[in-house]
């Protein structure tokens, strides 16, 4: 791992700025239906998007959907970080948006369903106030589909 002195100094200071106190109290929800029940969805910050779609700008918070319906090898990344190694996700994009895992997980009755529509942002660091907007969206967008449960895969 790399340390902060041996970052260049604009790098350094932008993780110290980072530097956060705590969110708050974590908001417990007491969901008592059983994880082969559940309809889950994904949501990842490795900056994942169909070919078609607007590729993510360098400091973007917002969101893009995939569908259920699309296949996910044919998403590509327009992570803004220079320091984000893409190999894993090239070799195989579960890595870092693991639905095959999920279809398995599916296919065996270990999870109820998949939502129809998942989710991907950009997590090149921004302030987790800027993302509000696009959360508070991507929360209701996931209600609307019944989701129990979300898997989070930060990049």
């Amino acid at each position: 791992m790399v340390r902060l002195t041996d970052l260049p100094e604009y790098e350094r200071d932008h993780l110290l700025e980072k530097n956060m106190p705590p969110l708050g109290p974590m908001t417990w929800s007491n969901n008592a239906k059983p994880l082969s029940a559940k309809r889950i969805a994904l949501v990842t910050t490795a900056g994942l998007h169909f070919r078609g779609d607007n590729a993510f700008d360098f400091a973007d918070p917002t969101f893009r959907p995939i569908s259920i319906d699309d296949d996910a090898n044919d998403l590509i990344m327009s992570h803004s970080s220079a320091n984000f190694d893409r190999s894993g996700f090239v070799e195989d994009v579960n890595l870092v948006f693991p639905i095959k895992r999920f279809q398995e997980l599916l296919a065996d009755k270990t999870i109820g369903s998949l939502a129809d529509v998942h989710y991907s942002f950009m997590g090149a660091g921004l302030m987790p106030k800027v993302y509000e907007k696009s959360a508070m969206q991507v929360a209701g967008l996931l209600k609307q589909d019944l989701v129990d449960a979300v898997f989070l895969t930060p990049v």
